[in-house]
């Protein structure tokens, strides 16, 4: 399961957006991440919807499988983390994947719904207010191991190892955050 995973989460979903509809690399234009929000700033909203769309799915299809085999909270944990890190270091695509925001948020559906719907609500109110999705990628990535004590505890040291992962990939963000040069959607 950890290994089909990480195969699956390497399928990059922005790169092969991006070619379907014409568009330049994300991995050479933009931010020079192959996510969603610079797809978005390439292509427009069909082409990024699309994109975050089969990125949940990266996150969501291992961990339903997953879980429908009855794996404990842990595993499916490093099933999830697989899939991360499938789209962070996607084998098919030069290692050169993006930050693995959706991916995670798609890992959370199948074992918490009730916190995957807390963790979208989270990233659009912040994102509404800040206009930053590196901001609000963070501060829902940040407290999703709350919501996961709060709605099923069993799944907050899976929540953390994710939380954990996904603040590291964002290690550049966040020096810009505190430069005050992050990019906005003003």
């Amino acid at each position: 399961m950890i290994l089909g995973a990480y195969l699956f989460g390497s399928i990059s979903s922005a790169v092969l957006i991006c070619r379907l509809f014409g568009l330049d690399d994300p991995r050479h234009r933009g931010s020079g991440n192959p996510g969603a929000t610079n797809v978005y700033r390439l292509g427009g909203p069909i082409p990024a919807g699309l994109t975050l769309l089969f990125d949940v799915l990266k996150g969501m299809i291992p961990v339903w499988a997953g879980y429908l085999l009855g794996l404990p909270p842990l595993v499916l944990g490093f099933v999830a983390i697989a899939a991360c890190l499938g789209h962070i270091y996607p084998l098919y695509f030069q290692f050169r994947g993006g930050k693995a925001v959706a991916t995670a948020l798609g890992a959370m559906f199948p074992v918490a719904f009730e916190m995957a719907l807390m963790l979208i609500v989270t990233w659009i109110i912040v994102f509404w207010v800040s206009r930053v999705s590196s901001l609000a990628a963070l501060i829902t990535v940040g407290l999703a191991p709350l919501y996961a004590f709060l709605v099923k505890p069993q799944y907050t040291w899976p929540a953390i190892m994710l939380a954990a992962l996904i603040i590291w990939r964002h290690r550049t963000n966040i020096i810009r955050l505190w430069q005050g040069k992050e990019t906005d959607f003003r």
